[in-house]
């Protein structure tokens, strides 16, 4: 097996209201929430739309074997957002950990997998998401190697 999808990390729900689920989800024991870090600390963002995906709001909640995130897309035109517009709410990807975003990449490039989206910090860590709605469900394959608070 192939090492982009071995190790859950996180599931991502895009909502309508960020707050409003956070408080849903805290209510019933899920969280507490935080903020995501800015996205400034990233030297590469290669995205459809920049500043669409810069307006994208995210919270977490660190759960005992994973991560729950949350996302709000602002107005810009984003796949989050296109996720939100055509199918509602709900998850929009499972982000995997690997220990190096580069060679998960060209791992999954290799198994024939587009890249969606990239970011990557000057050490070289960050996360890749792969064009695998159509195939995998309407769920979008992500990879990632940052800390477990930060993403």
């Amino acid at each position: 097996m192939s090492e982009p999808f071995q190790t859950l990390h996180h599931i991502c729900l895009v909502v309508h209201d960020l707050d409003r689920a956070a408080d849903y989800y805290q209510s019933i024991g899920l969280g507490p929430w935080h903020d995501f870090p800015p996205f400034s600390d990233f030297s590469r963002l290669d995205m459809p739309n920049l500043e669409g995906f810069l307006g994208l709001k995210y919270k977490f909640a660190n759960l005992q074997n994973m991560q729950l995130q949350l996302c709000q897309p602002g107005s810009g035109d984003t796949p989050q957002k296109r996720f939100l517009d055509r199918h509602g709410e709900g998850v929009f990807h499972i982000g995997f950990s690997v220990a190096d975003s580069n060679r998960a990449e060209a791992e999954a490039t290799a198994m024939g997998l587009n890249v969606l989206m990239r970011g990557r910090r000057p050490d070289g860590s960050g996360f890749t998401y792969f064009d695998t709605a159509e195939k995998a469900g309407g769920v979008t394959l992500m990879a990632r190697s940052l800390p477990f608070a930060q993403m």
